[in-house]
């Protein structure tokens, strides 16, 4: 593998923001997740559960319901009183329309998913007709007695405490009549909707049951609970050989330390989110047919996408956050040790710069240039460009002012390796190549997307010698620009996953591309093909060991140095290809440890592989090599995101 002295870094300080809402679409097997801040992220749990689209947040949108309607339209509402529909294309809002009501809690599609249902402050409910292009107001249920049929009340006693305000959290309606709800009193209840009658209740908690969703097939559900419990419920008959059933409490799940604010079930898992950040699968062993890694329990905590960059020559990092950017530089040291020393820092880590963004949208995408003069970023409405000057242990920094309206907003954003060129990613799928002077910018041209499409480009890579131009969109396309002459110079066979890391190697401009099925593939720019590496590789398959991982790969680099080696990681494991040695297959160890110094060689290049992996650094948010003999690992730790959330709910535990 080499030895590499590593910068460990872990003071990025970043959080994720609590989930709120999930939601689940059968049709297309994807999840929607709404956190805190307002960011709407979307799943693909057909594509390895990657995160392949996210819309950022807003400080006025507290979403408090989501949902889909008619196939895939997503929409959601929240506190500011608005109704949001998603382009799921261009990765922006189409429109948002206020209700009228006051803030909105809770909103459901019909089940022709051809209206939507809304539940106001102001304590009505109104009803609105899904257009093809928007929404339209139907009706309005106001607040009378003459508006309800049936009216069930729940016991106010909590816990054994009586005059204590019951609040009912979610309430489920079963196509048989039953209503499901679940309270503030810890308890499960179903009533019968036609006399309006308590069937049965089930007290699980001595906290909130905050959630619940039901299975389409409504022979099983959900709940979610303020201690951080999930349990699941199922339709079972009372006795082998009856056709009555009864439901039945069969599993509870502790994988949060926090309330679930929010669960979702599909047809082969359970999902649920809160305040603790992760985004918990939990298969359903009894409807996986195939018990590979589609069998494992998922905790889904970090973004699947960049949110640091990295000055090279300067030895900076660029962290992004929601509503501001952290420039620090990296410390040093004059120690030397041997394999494993850890090595006091001479000078330790300097924080240069905090920039604050105006206005209420989160920050979408940013990057520090290569040579740590320039900074740019983007939100959802404008595009910011800076220049930096170093004068010894100061930093002055200089917006460039005027820029063109077409770079309002910007989806990805890239420099060149020399720092000349600036590439924009905008939602509409065009790619803008601009040229950075002194303090100022010239646009050079603007590649159209494809076909008349919309569709919005997520992942850019650029080559050393910044002549080509790779770019991926939200399905599984990969286009390659030639930068030189302005043109679309080819496009990379279409694969059935969707890509989550490019990069172009130096000299060869050989394109290395990572799949969500972790799939890792090699396209050469100048012949149009397939390199006979990437061929040999899908001839004799990847290592069943590295397909069943289940965090998506996030950085791809090559070493100045050593042209057969490919550098990649994820969150858990960082590795390193070498094209010159052979592919694992399955009967060899893939995570092979170093042997044992008495070895001998004969050992060594027998149990040799292409993939030496590394787990030491994790979670891993990102590696890069800062030069031939220096690398960077960015790691947080979970336990430090824990320790910056509000309290849990106590339990007593036993013999305390």
């Amino acid at each position: 593998m080499g030895e590499f002295k590593v910068h460990r870094v872990r003071f990025f300080n970043y959080v994720p923001p609590g989930i709120r809402c999930v939601a689940y679409n059968n049709q297309s097997n994807r999840l929607a997740v709404s956190r805190t801040d307002g960011t709407v992220e979307i799943y693909n749990l057909s594509a390895n559960y990657f995160q392949e689209k996210f819309f950022p947040g807003h400080e006025s949108r507290a979403t408090e319901a989501l949902c889909w309607a008619q196939g895939q339209r997503l929409f959601s509402a929240g506190l500011n009183g608005e109704i949001l529909e998603y382009d799921l294309q261009a990765l922006n809002i189409k429109y948002a329309m206020d209700a009228f009501g006051g803030p909105i809690w809770s909103m459901i599609a019909s089940p022709s998913g051809s209206q939507l249902l809304i539940g106001c402050e102001d304590g009505s409910v109104k009803l609105f007709q899904i257009t093809p292009d928007k929404i339209q107001f139907e009706r309005n249920f106001d607040r009378q007695k003459s508006s309800a049929i049936r009216k069930m009340i729940v016991d106010r006693q909590y816990m054994s405490v009586s005059k204590r305000k019951c609040i009912v959290w979610g309430v489920a309606f079963l196509s048989d009549g039953t209503v499901i709800s679940v309270d503030s009193a810890g308890k499960v209840q179903f009533w019968d909707s036609a006399t309006g009658t308590l069937i049965k209740s089930h007290l699980i908690a001595n906290a909130d049951v905050q959630s619940i969703a039901v299975a389409d097939q409504e022979d099983s559900f959900v709940v979610g609970t303020a201690e951080g419990t999930v349990f699941h419920f199922q339709l079972v008959s009372v006795t082998s050989n009856s056709t009555e059933k009864q439901w039945v409490r069969t599993k509870p799940f502790q994988h949060h330390t926090h309330d679930v604010r929010s669960v979702a079930h599909s047809p082969t898992a359970l999902i649920s989110g809160g305040t603790d950040t992760h985004l918990v699968i939990r298969p359903l062993m009894e409807k996986v047919e195939v018990k590979n890694y589609d069998a494992a329990l998922r905790k889904i905590t970090f973004p699947h996408r960049r949110l640091i960059s990295c000055s090279k020559k300067k030895q900076l990092l660029l962290f992004q956050f929601a509503h501001h950017l952290e420039l620090w530089r990296l410390g040093s040291t004059v120690a030397t040790g041997k394999n494993g020393d850890t090595l006091p820092l001479s000078k330790n880590a300097d924080h240069l710069l905090h920039l604050k963004t105006k206005g209420p949208e989160n920050i979408i995408c940013s990057s520090v240039s290569p040579c740590g003069s320039w900074i740019a970023y983007s939100t959802a409405c404008r595009f910011f460009l800076y220049r930096l000057n170093y004068e010894h242990d100061n930093i002055s920094l200089k917006r460039v002012s005027k820029m063109p309206a077409f770079l309002h907003s910007a989806l990805q954003i890239l420099f060149s390796e020399d720092s000349t060129k600036l590439f924009v990613a905008s939602n509409q799928g065009c790619l803008h190549v601009i040229q950075l002077l002194e303090g100022s910018f010239k646009h050079l041209h603007t590649f159209q997307p494809q076909s008349g499409t919309v569709e919005a480009m997520c992942l850019l890579a650029v080559s050393p010698d910044g002549n080509w131009l790779a770019a991926s969109g939200t399905s599984a396309g990969v286009h390659v620009y030639n930068v030189k002459h302005l043109k679309l110079h080819c496009t990379v066979p279409a694969y059935n996953f969707p890509v989550t890391a490019l990069a172009i190697a130096p000299n060869t401009n050989y394109l290395v591309i990572a799949h969500s099925d972790q799939q890792v593939f090699e396209y050469s720019i100048p012949d149009k093909q397939y390199t006979e590496w990437s061929r040999n590789v899908q001839k004799q398959g990847l290592h069943h060991l590295w397909l069943q991982r289940d965090t998506p790969i996030t950085h791809i680099s090559f070493h100045p140095k050593r042209p057969m080696h490919i550098l990649l990681h994820d969150a858990y494991m960082f590795c390193i290809i070498d094209k010159s040695l052979p592919l694992p297959n399955d009967k060899t160890v893939l995570y092979n440890p170093l042997p044992p110094k008495n070895e001998s060689d004969v050992f060594r290049r027998r149990t040799a592989h292409a993939f030496k992996i590394s787990k030491i650094y994790k979670p891993l948010l990102f590696l890069d090599l800062l030069d031939e003999r220096t690398l960077v690992a960015v790691e947080r730790p979970l336990d430090d995101i824990i320790a910056q959330l509000p309290p849990p709910i106590k339990k007593k535990k036993f013999g305390t």
